[in-house]
């Protein structure tokens, strides 16, 4: 099923749709730092782009204005909330399955879409991943964020069944997309992907499913699998001149408490 946005699990345990941030009182049509509360607390956009930003050890979270806010919709910080409007095209790899390519020039910064599906809790997300055998397809994202305090905020999605285009991007050592939590209406973030760098019409889109780009190496949970794990782990092919030979492997879902 195919839904632009994501949607509260079958699990129940989470509904990204619910509005829990108050909105700014912004009189103006488009919000402008430091005044607006909404972009004071993370990173913002530029000209409609994810602005650059300064050589930071994680990538930083971004807050939207939202439905509650008095800014208008023409709002410069209102970018992922308004979903695709890039032309993309899902097609048949040689060797990864599905992909998805652009179908225009991206430039960096743009925002392309949303890995979107139903938000799941641990424990659900965790069940989902076991019953799965290691020939099928696994879908579920599991997105870390470290803030500031050292707590550590786990959102999991799994577009098997509901989802969108996001589902069809592969993995690459060397990505041309990454990944930046974005909250809208409340703490569920949406989980969007940005040009990493100018993108040609016709170039496969991909991201670094291990979370390694755009953040240090340590914050990453993937692991060196121990040996019975190995017939878990997948083969990559991206063909970059990195390739790890495998794609990232996180065994926090598959471990028992």
């Amino acid at each position: 099923q195919y839904s632009p946005d994501s949607v509260a699990g079958a699990d129940g345990e989470l509904d990204p749709s619910v509005v829990t941030f108050p909105g700014c009182s912004c009189r103006r049509s488009s919000c402008a730092a430091p005044q607006c509360p909404c972009l004071s607390r993370g990173h913002s956009y530029s000209s409609s782009r994810l602005a650059e930003q300064q050589e930071q050890p994680f990538s930083r979270p971004v807050f939207e204005c939202n439905s509650l806010c008095c800014c208008g919709e023409g709002c410069q910080n209102r970018l992922v909330q308004r979903g695709l409007r890039l032309r993309l095209q899902v097609f048949r790899t040689r060797s990864k399955g599905w992909g998805v390519r652009a179908l225009q020039p991206i430039p960096r910064g743009t925002f392309v879409c949303e890995y979107a599906g139903e938000v799941l809790g641990f424990a659900e997300a965790q069940r989902r991943v076991q019953a799965q055998s290691p020939q099928e397809p696994n879908y579920i994202i599991a997105v870390r964020e470290h803030l500031h305090d050292g707590r550590v905020m786990e959102t999991f999605v799994d577009p098997t069944r509901i989802g969108n285009v996001g589902r069809f991007l592969n993995h690459s050592c060397e990505p041309n997309l990454f990944m930046v939590p974005v909250r809208v209406d409340s703490m569920v973030p949406k989980l969007a992907l940005f040009a990493a760098a100018d993108i040609s019409a016709g170039e496969e889109l991909s991201y670094d499913y291990s979370g390694r780009f755009h953040n240090l190496p340590e914050a990453s949970r993937e692991q060196k699998p121990v040996e019975e794990e190995n017939s878990l782990r997948k083969p990559c092919y991206c063909g970059s001149r990195k390739c790890a030979a495998f794609l990232p492997w996180d065994s926090s879902l598959f471990s028992t408490p």
